[in-house]
């Protein structure tokens, strides 16, 4: 299986998907974002591209050896369909959730990071272009939740 996890920066996706790795038998974490530490001289914008297809290839990996896998990253639409036509040669079951906390809560230092600038800027980007509620998959209100909440609301979600 496969569990696209998406959501604005500074929506709780790194939690929850630390939980589900834990959770469900023979899991791995495809952190989108992380690839980018490969290529840091390159422009983001020049970057995205090359991380998404990065993500894709390890995922097959992955998946070629009988793992389950959760790739987070936040997703755009193209960027959705680029992941679900990218995994149909694989045949296996994918899932997206999407993790859309209200927007004042994603704007506020949650956990042990503080948000930079950078990202304070990006957060409003976010919710104005959908990322936070796309028409994809399942958009769980996670303001008011734990991690460990929202941890088992997505494992009902990829169960079904």
């Amino acid at each position: 299986m496969i569990i696209l996890f998406s959501g604005s920066i500074n929506s709780g996706k790194t939690t929850p998907a630390k939980h589900l790795i834990r959770t469900l038998p023979r899991t791995a974490h495809v952190e989108v974002d992380d690839l980018r530490e490969f290529i840091r001289f390159m422009p983001l914008e020049e970057s995205i591209p090359l991380n998404l297809a990065n993500a894709v290839a390890v995922t097959r990996n992955f998946a070629a050896y009988g793992l389950n896998v959760v790739l987070s990253y936040s997703l755009p639409q193209d960027d959705y369909e680029y992941l679900m036509r990218e995994r149909t040669p694989l045949g296996v079951l994918t899932r997206c959730v999407t993790l859309n906390p209200d927007l004042a809560a994603a704007l506020t230092d949650r956990g042990t990071r503080a948000l930079t600038e950078w990202e304070l800027k990006c957060v409003p980007y976010h919710y104005e272009t959908g990322i936070n509620s796309p028409p994809f998959g399942v958009v769980i209100d996670n303001t008011r939740q734990t991690p460990e909440e929202t941890t088992r609301q997505i494992l009902e979600h990829v169960k079904e």
